[in-house]
C-alpha cells in the first residue's frame, strides 16, 4: 500500500500540483485503497496544526511583511551601501549584508530573494555587474535568512522534535554568520577579478544615519530572540509582540503604513499562513501513514546497516537533504524527512540541536542548487536572464555554502556553543 502513496505523490509533483495538494491526494489514495475510515483524514490533519508553537508562524509572517512594506528593505540596503560601498564590489557585499540584516524580519529564503532582489539586482546591473552574478549572489545570500534567527524552518524543526525554539535560534546564529561571511569573501574575490565598481567612502554622518534608520529592525530581532531565550515570553507571544512592534514602527517611525496598505498586508499574510498550515496538516497525515507502514524504521535500519559510522551517516543524510531541497519546498521537506532522519542521527550519537541546524542548512543550500533551485528561478525572473546563466554564476557561492555545511557537520560546537552558553 505504501507504493500507492509514493506513486500518487510523485505523479502529482510531476503534474506540478502544489506540494500540499500532492500530499493530500496521495493520502486520500492510500486511505481509499487501504479501506481506512475517512474520518481519519480531518482528525490527523487537524492534529498536525493543533500545536501551540505553530501559532507563532502567522505572527512572524505578518510582522515581516509589515516591516518590509513599511520601507525597511530600502533602509537596510542603504545602510549596507554606506558601510560597504567603498570596497571593490561593494554593492555585492551590501547585497549579502542586507540579507543578513533582513533575516531578522523575514526568516524565509524566497521572500528574501524577492524583496532584496527587486531592488538590488536592477541596481547592480545598472552599475555594470554581470546579470548572472547579480542574480546568483542575491539567491545565494537569501539562504542566510532562515538560519540566522528568527527562522520559520527552525520553528518547524522545534515543533517536530520537541526541542526548544530559543535553543535552535541560538544554534543557527554562528553557522548563519559563517555562511554570510563566506559569501562575502567569494563575492569580493570575483569583484576584484572582474573589476566591478566601488563608490566613494561614506561619511560617518551618513553611516550613523543609516544605522539609526535600521536600528528599529535590529531592535525587533533583539527583543524576539532574547525575550524567548530569557523566558520572558513564548515564541507565540513573541510573534504577537513583533506584529504590534512592526505596526508602531511602520506607522509612526517610517510612516509608510496606513489603513489601506495594512489591509492588503494582512490579507497577503493570511494567504501565506493558511497555505503553510494546510501544508503542515497534510504533511502530518502523510507522516502518520509512513509511521503506520513502518517506513521510517525501514529507512533507519537500511542506513545503519550500510554504516554505523557517525560521519558516514551524516554524509549520506547531507546528500539526501541537498537533493530533496533542490526539488521540494523547504517546509514540506522538513515535515516529511526531519523526524525520520533525526532518529537515524540520534542513533549514531548526533546531538538533536546540531542535527536540526544541519538539516535546515542543507535544505537552504538546496534552494540554490542547479538546475531547479527555487531561489535561482526567482532571481532569474527578476534579472530577466536564463536560469542556465544564473546556475553557472552560482557555482562558486554553492561551493562556499558546501564548505560551511561541511564545517558545521564536522564541528558540532559551531552549533552548540551559544545554546550551551546562554541556556545551560
Amino acid at each position: 500500500m505504501i507504493s500507492i502513496l509514493i506513486l500518487v505523490f510523485i505523479i502529482c509533483l510531476l503534474l506540478r500540483f502544489p506540494i500540499a495538494f500532492s500530499l493530500g491526494l496521495a493520502c486520500l489514495a492510500y486511505v481509499l485503497a487501504k479501506g481506512v475510515p475517512l474520518i481519519i483524514l480531518p482528525m490527523k490533519l487537524y492534529s498536525g496544526i493543533d500545536v501551540f508553537v505553530l501559532l507563532s508562524i502567522p505572527g512572524f509572517i505578518l510582522a515581516g511583511n509589515l516591516m518590509n512594506r513599511g520601507g525597511l528593505t530600502e533602509k537596510i540596503i542603504s545602510f549596507c551601501n554606506h558601510l560597504l560601498g567603498h570596497i571593490r564590489g561593494g554593492l555585492a557585499l551590501a547585497n549579502v549584508g542586507a540579507s543578513m540584516l533582513f533575516a531578522g524580519i523575514s526568516g524565509t529564503a524566497v521572500s528574501d530573494t524577492a524583496s532584496i532582489g527587486a531592488i538590488m539586482i536592477p541596481a547592480m546591473k545598472k552599475e555594470g555587474y554581470d546579470a548572472g552574478f547579480s542574480c546568483a549572489i542575491t539567491a545565494s545570500s537569501s539562504t542566510v535568512g532562515p538560519i540566522i534567527p528568527p527562522s520559520v524552518p527552525m520553528i518547524i524543526a522545534a515543533t517536530l522534535s520537541g526541542l526548544s525554539v530559543g535553543r535552535l535560534f541560538l544554534a543557527g546564529a554562528i553557522p548563519g554568520f559563517m555562511l554570510g561571511a563566506g559569501l562575502m569573501v567569494i563575492a569580493y574575490y570575483i569583484s576584484r577579478k572582474k573589476n566591478y565598481p566601488k563608490h566613494d567612502r561614506s561619511s560617518l554622518k551618513q553611516i550613523g544615519k543609516g544605522f539609526i534608520d535600521t536600528f528599529w529592525s535590529l531592535l525587533m530581532t533583539f527583543i524576539i530572540l532574547f525575550g524567548i531565550i530569557g523566558g520572558i515570553f513564548t515564541p507565540t507571544e513573541a510573534s504577537i509582540i513583533a506584529v504590534f512592534y512592526a505596526l508602531i514602527i511602520g506607522v509612526f517611525v517610517y510612516k509608510k503604513l496606513n489603513f489601506k496598505n495594512i489591509q492588503v498586508i494582512v490579507l497577503e499574510s493570511m494567504k501565506t499562513s493558511a497555505s503553510l498550515m494546510v501544508l503542515v496538516g497534510f504533511a502530518n497525515l502523510f507522516g502518520w501513514i509512513l509511521i503506520t507502514e513502518q517506513l521510517p524504521q525501514m529507512i533507519s535500519n537500511e542506513i545503519l546497516n550500510f554504516s554505523d559510522n557517525k560521519y558516514m551517516v551524516l554524509l549520506l543524510i547531507n546528500l539526501l537533504l541537498i537533493f530533496v531541497g533542490t526539488f521540494m519546498e523547504t517546509i514540506a521537506a522538513l515535515l516529511i524527512l526531519f523526524p525520520i532522519l533525526m532518529k537515524v542521527a540520534v542513533a549514531v550519537s548526533v546531538d538533536p540541536v546540531h542535527f536540526a541546524v544541519i538539516a535546515v542548512l542543507n535544505l537552504m543550500i538546496g534552494l540554490t542548487t542547479p538546475p531547479v533551485g527555487v531561489c535561482l528561478f526567482v532571481s532569474s525572473s527578476i534579472g530577466k536572464i536564463g536560469i542556465g546563466d544564473v546556475s553557472k554564476a552560482s557555482l562558486p557561492f554553492l561551493a562556499v555554502s558546501l564548505l560551511v555545511l561541511a564545517a558545521v557537520t564536522l564541528f558540532p560546537s559551531l552549533s552548540l556553543f551559544l545554546p550551551g552558553l546562554f541556556m545551560d
